[in-house]
């Protein structure tokens, strides 16, 4: 029989090195959202590769960050508690001539990790080969890697030799999941992720990353195909509030508009989207309500 190879890799970094990116570039379909705020994963989410030899589980964590509130400090520990529980770790980073702070205080982390780490230099398309080299140099100096691969996950370049390595370095084991199964997130909270990376998109400084996205009721009508969304974008003060509705409704509704775009394409029907904004004060201080959002 032809060996089966599977396993646990957690994807880890600082936020803003492009983790959600590889992943969906690895998996083919947008199961993490992408913006150009640091911050942006909350949850571990488990991503699934599939091919006829193998099947890697991944995990996507929150980037490692100095936690400002009990929702950060739940990220840092979110990311911090994969270390154990996977096969290989990836460790984004990107280009840098002098080893970036942030990453050694990671790398202090790794050293206590017991299975192989690799390096993925992430946006190499970004910068000359010298500032690549140099990254190689002076990362390796601060940790023994068991593999150095630079690479672009926006464009793809050197994807495929990536996961060739990181498949060689996998146990022998079974297929955790159907082959068809590309997550074991619920569609909720995949929904949920589309119209806070919309809120990301549009929303500046400070009023996004005080935002969350409650699924209230979800439905499909047998009559015309169309599934019916009831969401809740919670904030945490009503001048935030103000702004995402914006004047005339005209920010909640282009939220509204590319989120119902991005939900058909996921669910393959016809969505009708409603949107409500309700203020709970300083929700991202408050256990209970953290855990109720699901986070």
């Amino acid at each position: 029989m032809t060996e089966f190879k599977s396993g646990f890799v957690a994807i880890i970094g600082r936020p803003n090195v492009g983790k959600s990116t590889l992943l969906n570039r690895i998996i083919g379909e947008k199961l993490s959202i992408i913006s150009n705020k640091p911050q942006t994963t909350r949850n571990n989410i488990k991503a699934i590769y599939n091919d006829d030899k193998c099947q890697i589980i991944f995990l996507d964590t929150p980037g490692i960050h100095k936690p400002k509130h009990k929702l950060g400090e739940h990220m840092v520990n979110s990311a911090q508690s994969v270390l154990s529980e996977v096969d290989v770790v990836l460790f984004i980073t990107t280009p840098e001539e002098d080893v970036n702070p942030s990453d050694k205080h990671i790398i202090q982390k790794l050293k206590s990790t017991k299975v192989p780490v690799f390096l993925i230099i992430n946006k190499v398309d970004t910068v000359k080969k010298e500032v690549i080299a140099k990254t190689i140099e002076n990362y390796t100096k601060e940790f023994n890697f068991k593999e150095v691969i630079p690479i672009s996950a926006l464009k793809g370049n050197n994807m495929n030799t990536m996961l060739k390595v990181l498949i060689s370095d996998l146990p022998n084991g079974p297929q955790y999941f159907p082959p068809d199964i590309i997550t074991d997130q619920p569609e909720r909270f995949v929904i949920s992720e589309i119209i806070r990376e919309k809120l990301l998109h549009y929303l500046k400084d400070e009023v996004p990353h005080g935002t969350a996205v409650e699924i209230i009721r979800m439905f499909d009508d047998k009559e015309t195909g169309i599934t019916n969304i009831d969401a809740t974008i919670y904030c945490e003060k009503n001048t935030h509030k103000a702004i995402i509705i914006g004047k005339g409704g005209g920010m909640l509704k282009k939220i509204g508009q590319d989120s119902r775009i991005e939900i058909e394409k996921f669910l393959g029907s016809k969505v009708f989207l409603q949107l409500w904004v309700r203020v709970k004060k300083d929700w991202r201080d408050n256990p209970s309500l953290i855990k109720s959002l699901g986070y």
